[in-house]
């Protein structure tokens, strides 16, 4: 169902993983899709004839948002393709880490911190003014890891970071007719990589579902919210 024809939405970190799986759902639904990588436009670009493929508009920019200039440049990119509108806007671009409290470095951790909160907060910022009554914005937490003790402390404090912008963005643009959402989903580990592998794939095609659900009018009164999505049914 093209629930989501006429639509045009940006999504951030779409070459791999969930932000890959987000962006191709989107287009399923009948969105033109803008894939955006930090890295460069090669793995883009095949995300791009993937969407292409299934028949929806698509084009693939650049832009590192580690950098202060990132989310700018990357923000002045979407509106020269797409204008004065912006429906839907998917922040995804994001790493986590393994490192231990003792192992995180000051660089490491400024590096986690700008691109994992300080690049969406100012790419919502700069791509508000394009953003109209209905349009929606939803944040892809890190994978949560199910981990013990002080690892994957960085990670956490990312997620709750992000948690306390989607409730700030939710309420503050409200009045505009902007839903603000998020989707957290879970990390399998364990001793068996083959199903954790699968199980996380599973996991990325089931985000994708939920940023569509998100993004249509099935959700109109949905906002401010965190959608969790975990392997806990899987045997």
């Amino acid at each position: 169902m093209n629930v989501l024809a006429g639509k045009t939405a940006v999504v951030t970190g779409a070459s791999r993983g969930s932000g890959r799986a987000a962006a191709l759902a989107l287009a399923r639904a009948g969105a033109q899709v803008i894939v955006h990588d930090g890295r460069g436009a090669g793995e883009a670009e095949t995300v791009v004839r993937e969407i292409r493929g299934i028949g929806s508009r698509s084009g693939a920019i650049v832009a590192d948002l580690t950098t202060r200039e990132g989310p700018y440049r990357l923000a002045r990119q979407v509106r020269a393709i797409v204008g004065d509108r912006l429906d839907i806007l998917v922040a995804n671009a994001g790493m986590s880490t393994s490192d231990v409290i003792g192992d995180m470095s000051a660089d490491d951790f400024d590096h986690q911190i700008a691109l994992n909160v300080r690049a969406p907060f100012f790419l919502v910022q700069q791509l508000l003014p394009i953003m109209c009554m209905r349009s929606n914005v939803t944040f892809l937490l890190l994978p949560a890891r199910q981990a013990a003790g002080g690892r994957h402390a960085v990670d956490a404090a990312i997620g709750g970071a992000i948690q306390t912008l989607v409730g700030h963005f939710a309420f503050a643009l409200g009045g505009r007719g902007i839903r603000v959402n998020g989707v957290a989903e879970s990390l399998v580990e364990g001793d068996k990589p083959a199903l954790a592998e699968q199980t996380r794939e599973g996991a990325a095609n089931d985000v994708g579902s939920v940023v569509t659900f998100l993004a249509s009018d099935a959700a109109r009164w949905v906002t401010g919210e965190v959608v969790r999505v975990n392997d806990r049914t899987t045997g």
